[in-house]
C-alpha cells in the first residue's frame, strides 16, 4: 500500500498502457468474441485508473499548496527528469480525465466496429498522455506529453471520423503543432538561461520583463490554439464534426482544458509582468469570442457544430477568469473548465445517441423527441440547462464566480462576458425547442427508441456530477483554494507585476 501511494501517479499513467499491451495480445477465431474481449480490457483498464484517481483525490491534502504524490527520477542526463506531482490546480483535472475515459469506452461499445483494437489502444494511450500533462513538473516532460496527445487524437479523427475526416485531422494537427513550436523555442531558452527544466524552480525565477513578453507570447501561441481562443479556433468545429463521438467527448472534455491549465501553470507564475501587460489583449479576444461565436452558434444547422461553437464561447469565460488573477476569477475559471468537461461531453454523447439511430446531425431532421424518447429528452434538457448556467447545475457556479471576479476588476469586461450568458441561453433553448419539442411528424424519427440500459448507465454518472457540482460546489472548490491563493500571491510577489497591475487598473478606469 505504501508503495502504491508513493507511485500512484505513475500507476495511473501505466495502467492504460498495460491495457493497450494486453489488447495487442488478444486474438480469437470468432471476431465478435475478440472485439468483446478488447472492449472489456479497455473498460477494465480505464475503470481501474478511475478508481486510482479517486484514491488520489481522497488522499490529497487541500490545506497546502505544495505538490503532492511527487515522484522524481533522472531521465535525460541529470537536468531533465521524470518529475510528476499534483497540486490543487491539477488534481481535479486528473480526476476529470479518468472519469470520462470509461464513459467514452462504453459509448463506443456498439458504434465502433472497424479496427476496434486500434481504436481502444488510441484512447488508452491518449489517457496516459493527458494524465501526464496535468501531472508533469518538468517542463520538457510536459512538452512531450502535451505534444504527444496530438498523435492519438489525429488518428481518431483521421481513421474513425466522418466524410471529411482527413481534412479535419490535418487542420487539427497543423494548427496545434505550429502553435507549440514557439513554445518549444521558449522552453529551450528558459533551460539554457536557468540550467533547469524543473517547473517549481522555474516559478521562482525572475526573467527580465522584456524577455517575459516574448516568452509569454510564445506560450500564448500554443495555449490559445489549444483552448481554442478566437480567432485561432477554426480547427475546432471541423474536428468536432468529423470526430467519432468518443473523440468529441475527450476533445471537449479534456484536451481543450490543457490550454487553460497551461496559462495557470506557466503564464501567471513565471511571467507575471507580461501577464499583466497583455491582459487587455486576452480580455479583448475573450469578449469577442464569447459574443461572436455565440452568434455563430445561433445559426448552425449541425448539432455538433453548434455545441463546438458554444465551447469556444465558454472558453472565453475561462480565459477572462484566469487573467483577472483574483480568487473568484481563477477559481471560477477552473470550475468552469471542470463543468464544461462534464456538460459538453454529455451533450456530445447525446448527439451520438441520435446520430447512431438516424445517422444525421442536421437539426431540422429531428423534432418532437420528447414524445417517443422521454428519458433522452429529460437528459438533453438538463445538460442544456447546465450549459447555459442554470442555478442548481454545475454551469452556474463557474460563470457566477468569473462574472463576480470580472465585475470587481472592470465592469465593462463583466458586461461583455454577461452578454454571452444571454446569447448562450438563446442558442441552447433554440436547439432544445427544435430538437426536443414540436410535432413528431417524421416516420423515421417516430421509430427511434428511447435510451437503452447501456446508454442509461453512461449518462447516470454525468447527471450525478452535474447536480453534485451545482448543489455542493465546495467539495470541488476546497481542494483548489489554497493552490489558487498561492498562485495569486506568487504572481503579485513581483514588485513590477504589482506596479503594472496598478497601472492597468488606472488605465481601465
Amino acid at each position: 500500500m505504501f508503495f502504491l501511494e508513493n507511485h500512484l501517479l505513475s500507476f495511473m499513467m501505466i495502467m492504460p498502457l498495460i491495457g493497450a499491451g494486453i489488447i495487442l495480445l488478444i486474438h480469437h477465431q470468432d471476431k465478435e468474441i475478440e472485439k468483446r474481449n478488447i472492449r472489456s480490457v479497455a473498460l477494465f483498464a480505464t475503470i481501474v485508473t478511475f478508481i486510482m484517481s479517486l484514491v488520489l483525490w481522497a488522499g490529497f491534502d487541500g490545506s497546502t499548496a505544495d505538490f503532492q504524490f511527487v515522484e522524481q527520477y533522472n531521465w535525460v542526463g541529470e537536468d531533465i527528469k521524470y518529475y510528476v506531482g499534483v497540486d490543487g490546480i491539477s488534481v481535479l483535472f486528473v480526476v476529470l480525465t479518468a472519469f470520462l475515459m470509461p464513459i467514452v469506452i462504453l459509448s463506443s461499445w456498439e458504434s465502433i466496429e472497424n479496427r476496434v483494437a486500434e481504436y481502444m489502444i488510441a484512447f488508452l494511450v491518449l489517457e496516459t498522455l493527458m494524465i501526464g500533462v496535468f501531472t508533469a513538473l518538468d517542463i520538457f516532460l510536459f512538452y512531450v506529453f502535451f505534444e504527444g496527445g496530438l498523435i492519438p487524437m489525429y488518428l481518431l479523427i483521421g481513421i474513425w471520423g466522418g466524410v471529411n475526416r482527413v481534412y479535419a485531422s490535418f487542420k487539427f494537427f497543423l494548427y496545434t503543432l505550429l502553435g507549440s513550436v514557439l513554445m518549444l523555442v521558449a522552453v529551450l531558452y528558459m533551460y539554457i538561461e536557468t540550467g533547469t527544466t524543473d517547473i517549481p524552480a522555474l516559478m521562482t525565477q525572475h526573467f527580465d520583463p522584456n524577455v517575459q513578453n516574448w516568452l509569454w507570447l510564445a506560450f500564448f501561441a500554443s495555449f490559445a490554439v489549444k483552448m481554442p481562443m478566437w480567432p485561432v479556433h477554426t480547427w475546432l468545429p471541423d474536428a468536432h464534426v468529423q470526430a467519432p463521438t468518443g473523440g468529441s467527448v475527450i476533445l471537449a472534455g479534456v484536451l481543450l482544458k490543457m490550454g487553460g491549465y497551461g496559462f495557470l501553470r506557466f503564464s501567471l507564475p513565471m511571467f507575471p509582468e507580461a501577464t499583466v501587460h497583455f491582459a487587455w489583449l486576452v480580455f479583448a479576444l475573450s469578449v469577442v469570442a464569447i459574443i461572436y461565436t455565440s452568434l455563430v452558434a445561433l445559426v448552425q444547422e449541425d448539432i455538433k457544430k453548434l455545441i463546438a461553437y458554444s465551447s469556444v464561447a465558454h472558453m472565453g469565460f475561462v480565459t477572462i477568469g484566469i487573467f483577472l488573477v483574483n480568487t473568484n476569477g481563477v477559481e471560477g475559471a477552473i470550475f468552469t473548465m471542470l463543468s464544461h468537461g462534464i456538460v459538453s461531453g454529455a451533450l456530445f454523447l447525446c448527439v451520438g445517441v441520435i446520430y447512431d439511430r438516424l445517422h444525421t446531425r442536421e437539426i431540422s431532421r429531428y423534432g418532437g423527441l420528447a414524445t417517443n424518447m422521454k428519458i433522452y429528452a429529460v437528459l438533453f434538457v438538463l445538460f442544456s440547462m447546465a450549459s447555459v448556467g442554470l442555478p442548481g447545475t454545475s454551469g452556474f457556479i463557474g460563470e457566477f464566480l468569473v462574472l463576480n471576479g470580472a465585475y470587481t476588476y472592470n465592469s465593462w469586461i463583466a458586461f461583455g462576458a454577461a452578454s454571452g450568458v444571454i446569447l448562450g441561453a438563446a442558442y441552447m433553448l433554440y436547439l432544445v425547442r427544435r430538437l426536443i419539442y414540436g410535432e413528431l411528424d417524421k416516420d423515421d424519427v417516430k421509430a427511434m427508441p428511447d435510451l437503452s440500459l447501456r446508454e442509461k448507465l453512461i449518462f447516470a454518472p454525468l447527471v450525478a456530477v452535474v447536480l453534485w457540482m451545482g448543489i455542493y460546489p465546495n467539495s470541488f472548490l476546497e481542494p483548489i483554494h489554497t493552490s489558487v491563493s498561492s498562485l495569486i500571491e506568487t504572481h503579485f510577489s513581483s514588485p513590477a507585476a504589482d506596479h503594472a497591475e496598478s497601472g492597468m487598473a488606472d488605465a481601465v478606469e
